[in-house]
């Protein structure tokens, strides 16, 4: 009786190397840049609870501050839209980031958010 081998060829095996190899590629490249955006998002939040802050330049300038001790460089002070909603400091922004990937291939991220959610 002949018996049937199973396993994963060698083509099968290289093929599911360069997709494995591509996908690690991508989430090496996209991981720091969310990280960045979720301490953004932090810091915005932050910053539109301040007590103490009551005009769009000491809204600006604490964002700078915090951005400076965070280590964020994809937005600053000036980047913000403050607008005062009932009381309350409403700060959104938005920016992309374009990632170079290989080649003449990059990937562009889109990221927006607001102190409000």
């Amino acid at each position: 009786m002949k018996s049937k081998q199973l396993g994963v060829s060698l083509s099968g095996l290289l093929v599911s190397a360069v997709i494995l190899a591509f996908v690690a590629l991508l989430g090496m490249k996209i991981a720091p840049e969310v990280i960045e955006y979720f301490q953004i998002v932090k810091t915005v939040k932050q910053v539109a609870g301040g007590t103490a802050i009551e005009s769009v330049a000491q809204v600006r300038k604490a964002f700078d501050s915090q951005a400076n001790i965070d280590n964020i460089r994809a937005i600053s002070g000036q980047d913000l839209e403050v607008t005062k909603d009932s009381g309350k400091i409403e700060i959104s922004f938005s920016y992309e980031r374009r990632i170079h990937l290989f080649g003449n291939v990059s990937l562009v991220l889109e990221f927006q958010g607001s102190s409000g959610g």
